[in-house]
This record gives structure tokens, sequence and C-alpha cells, in this order.
């Protein structure tokens, strides 16, 4: 079996952390340079962190998420409502992990296909073993970065609205993509609608006037 390109396991300083992405991405709207950006954040520590090794973790992993989307998206980030800036925040992540953008696209989307919409520890442990035979950067991860991966996953799920916790447990919505985040995911890719949990039926026949509706696939 050939093996596919290395996943980007790397997005563990920050969750969505839609406010810190947003001083980023303000950043570099007002700059035009993604290094001039950074050197703003870091100098005047806009982050907050508490350490100048955490700063640079953060700057440089939600300035790598970032730099994935278009400029329409970024000013969907920088000024957008909430609902809209943030799933331009999960838009970068799953634009810049193929791991995240896959087990949404593959696990979630599959599990409210199939009216099941409790997400449980073994759907996530079956998703990294089969990807484990043609990821075996999978398999090099100590046991403490396995479990950082995962939890900060489910942090972005949950911050995203993709993931809400019930009294049945973490169950998997849909969630309802604005227009204006639908017409900027179109006009740059469709497939990464699948990252949403838009079955392939529809993101085939979507136009930007036309929004998906939510649901949890019940």
């Amino acid at each position: 079996m050939p093996i596919r390109q290395r996943y980007n396991l790397g997005f563990t300083a920050a969750s969505l952390r839609l406010e810190l992405a947003r001083i980023v991405a303000e950043a570099y709207a007002a700059t035009g340079d993604w290094e001039a950006a950074r050197d703003h954040v870091l100098t005047h520590n806009s982050l907050q962190a508490r350490s100048a090794s955490s700063a640079i973790r953060m700057e440089r992993e939600l300035r790598q998420r970032l730099r994935t989307l278009t400029d329409a998206q970024l000013r969907l980030l920088i000024s957008a409502p909430s609902d809209s800036a943030m799933a331009m925040a999960w838009l970068s992540v799953c634009k810049f992990s193929a791991f995240i953008f896959d087990f949404a696209a593959e696990v979630l989307r599959a599990k409210l296909d199939l009216l099941d919409p409790v997400l449980r520890p073994s759907d996530y442990e079956a998703f990294v073993t089969a990807r484990g035979l043609e990821h075996p950067e999978l398999a090099e991860l100590s046991p403490s970065t396995q479990t950082k991966i995962r939890t900060v996953l489910m942090t972005m799920l949950r911050e995203v609205n993709i993931l809400v916790l019930d009294r049945q447990g973490l169950l998997i919505q849909r969630p309802l993509l604005p227009p204006d985040v639908l017409a900027a995911i179109l006009a740059d890719n469709r497939r990464w609608l699948a990252g949403f949990l838009v079955p392939d039926d529809e993101i085939i026949t979507l136009t930007p006037n036309l929004s998906p509706t939510s649901g949890r696939g019940e």
C-alpha cells in the first residue's frame, strides 16, 4: 500500500481560540505581511501568553492555519459575527491538517448518515488505527502527544458546535452555515464543506445563495 503524505499533527498549541486567531489576522490585515504581523504580535505580547516560548508556539500555530484562508475568508474571521468567524477558524484547521479534515469528513459525516449521532471513544480509536496503516507517523507519537491531539481536536469540535454535550454523551450535529460562510467556501473549493459534515450529494449541487440546514441526523 503506498504511503500517503504525512499527516500534519502539530496543531496542539491552541484550539480554535477565535479571539486569538482574530488578533493574528488583524495584525496581518494591518501590515499586509505575515512576518511583520508575527513580529507585531510577539513584540506586544498580543496573545497575552505567560511566557515568550508559549507566545511563539501559539502565534506560529495560529499563523500557519490562517495562511490557508483566502482574503475573503480572513475578512469574515476578522469582522463577521461570531458564528461565521468561528466557522472560518474551523475551516482554517481543516485546510491546515488533513488529519482533522479526514476525521470530520469521514467519521463524523458517516455516523450522521447512519443516524448514529453519538460519538464514542471507540470511533476515534478505530479511525486512528485504520489511518495508522497509511500514516505510520501516528504510531510514532508518544502516549502523551496522542492524548493531547485527541483532547485539542475534541475541544475544537465543541467550539464550532459540531459536538455538543448531552446526557447521552457527545452528540454530533451538522452546523448551520451562514450564507456568507457558504459563499466564501464555494468561491474557494467546495470540498471543504465535507469538514462541516455536508453530504457529497449536497456539496455537488449547492449554490452560494442556498445555506445548508442544520440537524443532528436524527
